[in-house]
């Protein structure tokens, strides 16, 4: 069956009237859903290509949270693609536009078997995981694009007031170097060895902070590094590019601090343990630098959360 009679038997059985309004329905190709809240029947409605920004909760047989984008900081953005089997999450989708909630009963078999992912924790063959969704935003390619792009137009501007703020504050304004996007380091310590270039294989400690001076990350202190010098390959899309930026202006044995404006880290969507749009701090310390071989560019084992679109 195609998408277009996908989205049409979808959309079909979704009209219902209010006391019907969270009941469980089955679409025809065997998706499970029930709608909560559908602000405007004849609103505009999700199609392939579409950016949806959307919070979802998943959950197990035994409704156990598996994943909530409500506790993340930031809403779930995605390219809105062809259902890749019958009564996928992609169809229920179809269902619903800007301001519509429901939660869609997807064959955990299928989600996870389809795409040779192990079962998670919590999670049995046979059973079927809850996928509750509050649709914010309904988008084209194109629209979605425009509107980043003004977005990050405008957040440029409220962190360059923050770290121009911070330097004041800190005594550093005539201390700091500005990168060519606008990444800010000041050197502690001098090194006196070579800078390191795209495909370097360079060893650094670092510890990452917000502008409070809370500290979210240290290879120092981070259990799983052991304490142990952080090794990876720059210039090749392994870190943030803030952190590469500014790396590539120090000099092996320098110690420095990084002001990396939020663009150039995790931008409008953060992680668990860094807001939206932060400017973060970066002390580093570039332990060593050694020169890559030619062709042995190392593909990124660190990549930023991929952007439709992108």
């Amino acid at each position: 069956m195609s998408f277009k009679h996908f989205g049409k038997a979808a959309l079909l059985v979704a009209v219902m009237a209010s006391c019907g309004k969270n009941r469980v329905e089955v679409t025809q190709s065997g998706l499970k859903y029930q709608i909560h809240e559908q602000a405007d029947e004849k609103s505009r409605k999700g199609k392939v290509g579409d950016v949806l920004t959307l919070h979802l909760t998943l959950m197990n047989s035994k409704d156990s949270v598996l994943r909530d984008t409500h506790k993340e900081g930031a809403p779930f953005q995605m390219l809105l693609q062809v259902p890749p089997f019958k009564g996928s999450f992609e169809e229920g989708l179809t269902m619903l536009g800007k301001g519509d909630s429901a939660t869609f009963y997807v064959s955990a078999d299928s989600l996870f078997t389809r795409n040779m992912q192990p079962m998670p924790p919590g999670v049995t063959k046979g059973s079927d995981i809850g996928i509750a969704v509050k649709i914010l935003n309904v988008q084209s390619e194109d629209e979605y694009k425009k509107a980043q792009a003004a977005d990050f137009d405008k957040q440029k501007g409220v962190d360059a007031k923050v770290i121009s703020d911070y330097l004041a504050k800190n005594n550093l304004t005539g201390k700091a170097q500005k990168t060519a996007n606008g990444v800010y380091v000041v050197t502690t310590q001098p090194g006196t060895g070579a800078a390191p270039m795209a495909g370097d294989d360079i060893s650094v400690n670092y510890t990452g902070k917000l502008m409070n001076g809370k500290v979210f990350d240290s290879n120092l202190t981070n259990p799983q590094a052991g304490g142990k010098p952080f090794q990876l390959k720059v210039g090749v899309g392994m870190v943030i590019p803030g952190w590469e930026e500014g790396i590539m202006k120090m000099h092996k044995g320098e110690k420095a601090t990084l002001i990396i404006p939020s663009g150039l880290a995790y931008g409008p969507r953060g992680n668990p343990t860094i807001p939206a749009n932060s400017v973060l701090i970066f002390d580093i310390d570039l332990l060593d630098v050694q020169k890559g071989k030619p062709g042995q560019m190392a593909p990124p084992q660190m990549p930023q959360q991929q952007q439709p679109g992108q």
